[in-house]
């Protein structure tokens, strides 16, 4: 997505599993309800598939105004990744963060997603809030003892009324 902010390289906290499919950002880590922001996958006939039946229905739901995170999800809620026999992993926020869940671990976070915000001047806001924060954590003189801790994600709060 282009609402993601990259602090840190992700790659190298993607699991080198081979037998994982997909590898996917959450919302947040209790119930996994994915999330299209940050996503990697392996390409093979499974995914291939994935991909077909995802962009076929996303193409044929428009009108109703489902987006492509809604038809993923309808997807994998009908049994479809398991159906084409899927290997998931779901992304720890702790290291893809996201407005849903913040990362707790500033030590750790390598991604921060502008998810539960509705609209772009909110998440402008909030993720220019983001850029602000991880500079001052990185000019720290102290960073063993900052007590650091995000800023309050105001414009998207606020937008979600």
């Amino acid at each position: 997505d282009t609402d993601i902010m990259w602090l840190r390289n992700p790659f190298p906290l993607l699991s080198k599993n081979e037998s994982e499919n997909l590898q996917i950002s959450v919302d947040n880590n209790f119930g996994n309800p994915i999330n299209t922001g940050f996503y990697y996958i392996r390409s093979n006939n499974k995914t291939i598939s994935l991909f077909n039946k995802w962009y076929a229905m996303k193409d044929n739901t428009t009108a109703s105004g489902k987006k492509e995170q809604d038809v993923l999800l309808d997807l994998r809620s009908e049994g479809v990744f398991s159906q084409l026999g899927l290997v998931v992993r779901y992304l720890d926020t702790k290291y893809f963060s996201g407005f849903c869940q913040d990362s707790q671990d500033i030590w750790a976070v390598a991604t921060v997603h502008a998810n539960c915000c509705r609209y772009i001047r909110a998440k402008i806001t909030d993720l220019t809030a983001v850029l602000r924060d991880w500079k001052r954590f990185k000019v720290s003189a102290d960073h063993q003892g900052m007590n650091f801790r995000w800023t309050g994600h105001f414009g998207c709060w606020n937008s979600s009324a």
